[in-house]
């Protein structure tokens, strides 16, 4: 029998021809390890829908790329895949809900400030209204007519001092209030496109490219995607740590934005994968595709824990994809992966 370390190190191919029996525990291994990746998806959705739903379409990503090159080799780079996408999903996870409990926590102080303003108020305002009321029951004991109108004068001139300090009471409290709410929704908007970007690179991040996508196809418009797919970048995090990997990322990310065209949209996918969505044909995304290998990929200085600079030589591999009429989002993205996979397979064979 064969182990799953043999079988994950070695070509699938020359370990079933060299040993038939191991066919049947090869396929019920990797069938495991696929239905483990969509596993892992439903579970982030139902820990924290509003970003689980991101990872779980990564890893549906991963696992349809086994399903369709169950190779040794791929295995592997779906293992480094799934470790970083697990692990910026985990960071993102708790800085949302650290976010989330500070902003309940401002939005029930400001309610507990309102209610104790309104309540000390109407508690002061029912007291004078209480007073008011007992000297104008004492006027009914008056005798003289004009000791009367002289009282109701003073009465009516409390009663209408009461309404208009009342009447600017609650205009300073619709003030208040119109301001928090004016704040809130600041903070909202803020919130909204921050959502949009990416925490790491401060690029797009995929929920924003997918709307860009369809909404570019909702509009009929002409446009292609190129997905960019780095080298050895789980090597460098081994290597140099998560924070040296990480400036890779940025001074990449940063890279990749200023060598591509203002009407386009440059985004990160996820983990170690970009993406940029082009307005314009095929020849157009091939000229960035072009840019992008002379002008992007090359050496990058990052810094690991000993805050030395260390030189890296940063490559990957690129497809692109047009859209036609009747295509939908997934299609579109899945011939575009299927190019950049492609070109890294020839790559690895040609360095091999």
């Amino acid at each position: 029998m064969i182990s799953l370390g043999k079988y994950l190190n070695s070509d699938s191919r020359t370990l079933l021809a060299a040993e038939p029996e191991s066919d049947e525990l090869a396929a019920a291994t990797l069938e495991c390890y696929r239905a483990a990746l969509l596993a892992i998806g439903k579970a982030a959705v139902q820990t924290c829908p509003h970003l689980g739903v991101d990872l779980e379409t990564d890893l549906q990503g991963l696992e349809r790329r086994l399903a369709v090159d169950p190779s040794a080799e791929l295995v592997k780079r779906t293992e480094e895949q799934l470790e970083i996408q697990v692990n910026e999903w985990g960071a993102r996870t708790s800085g949302h809900f650290k976010a989330q409990a500070d902003e309940m926590k401002e939005l029930l102080i400001a309610l507990a400030k309102t209610a104790e303003f309104v309540g000390s108020r109407d508690e002061g305002y029912s007291s004078k209204f209480t007073d008011l009321t007992g000297r104008l029951a004492k006027i009914a004991d008056l005798q003289d007519l004009t000791q009367i109108r002289s009282s109701i004068t003073e009465r009516v001139a409390e009663l209408k001092s009461s309404v208009d300090q009342m009447n600017k009471d609650n205009h300073q409290l619709v003030a208040q209030l119109k301001a928090e709410v004016s704040t809130y929704e600041t903070k909202l908007k803020t919130a909204e496109h921050l959502a949009l970007k990416d925490q790491l690179t401060n690029v797009a991040n995929r929920r924003s490219i997918e709307e860009r996508i369809q909404r570019d196809i909702e509009r009929g418009q002409e446009f292609c995607v190129t997905m960019i797919d780095l080298n050895g970048f789980k090597q460098i995090n081994d290597t140099y740590g998560h924070l040296a990997g990480d400036e890779l990322l940025k001074q990449f990310a940063a890279e990749l934005k200023q060598n591509t065209r203002s009407c386009d949209l440059v985004g990160r996918w996820g983990g170690d994968e970009f993406i940029v969505v082009h307005s314009g044909n095929l020849l157009a995304a091939k000229t960035h595709t072009e840019c992008v290998e002379e002008w992007v990929f090359g050496e990058f200085t990052i810094y690991g824990e000993t805050k030395r600079p260390i030189p890296i030589q940063m490559d990957g591999c690129v497809g692109a994809a047009e859209w036609h009429r009747g295509q939908t989002m997934e299609e579109l993205i899945g011939k575009a992966d299927s190019e950049m996979y492609l070109r890294k397979k020839l790559t690895h064979r040609e360095r091999a």
